[in-house]
């Protein structure tokens, strides 16, 4: 990711209030499936990943949302270094730290995490959906949650679980934590499609609304 994508997605928009509104900003971070296919390929078990509909909902609450599909199996360490300029530079022109979140799916909430270890700052917001396993501790010992974060899981989904143990092993000051569980019955395929019952509580969060 280079460092002038802000330009590219924010053109037009930097300056454009929504009402009475303060500017929020979003990064959206999709997961691994759509990573190595194209945005209309059918995963064998949980269909289509829903990208241009899940970044709608997020604009049509009134972000600024940033996001690409990547190509490639990209490394999520270096991936999120370009976030981190990317937010660099938002604050650099005056955004307030807890107006940009990072929400990450699957592969795309590694890639959150990495953001929020690198970002190093308490005041960003982080949503990391389907993106913790208890291996995680011993096989990515680097990660350290850093922000206000929100953790979603599903219960069907094996690769998701509580990541309370994560947060507990953090040095890193984290101002505001939570984790929903939900119980859609898709397993890891709830990711791919809009749904409330992650949609809801992501836009909540990424509006400071921490209850």
């Amino acid at each position: 990711m280079k460092k002038n994508l802000i330009v590219v997605f924010f053109v037009g928009f930097i300056f454009t209030g929504y009402g009475n509104e303060p500017h929020r900003y979003l990064f959206f971070l999709h997961n691994r499936f759509l990573e190595e296919h194209e945005l209309d390929d059918i995963h064998p078990e949980y269909g289509k990943t829903e990208y241009q509909a899940i970044l709608q909902e997020f604009k049509s609450s009134g972000f600024n949302v940033l996001s690409e599909k990547r190509n490639g199996n990209v490394n999520a360490r270096e991936y999120a270094i370009g976030i981190v300029e990317q937010i660099d530079s938002l604050i650099s022109m005056g955004v307030e730290p807890n107006k940009i979140t990072v929400v990450g799916t699957s592969k795309g909430g590694y890639i959150a995490q990495y953001v929020s270890t690198l970002a190093h700052n308490p005041n960003l917001n982080f949503v990391f959906i389907a993106s913790y396993r208890e291996r995680d501790l011993l096989h990515i010992p680097e990660i350290n949650f850093c922000g206000n974060i929100l953790t979603i899981y599903e219960k069907t989904d094996p690769f998701g679980v509580s990541a309370v143990a994560r947060k507990e092993n953090a040095t890193c000051d984290i101002p505001h934590f939570k984790e929903i569980e939900i119980n859609t019955g898709l397993r890891h395929g709830f990711l791919f499609r809009p749904l409330k019952e992650w949609i809801l509580p992501t836009i909540r969060w990424a509006k400071a609304n921490y209850n």
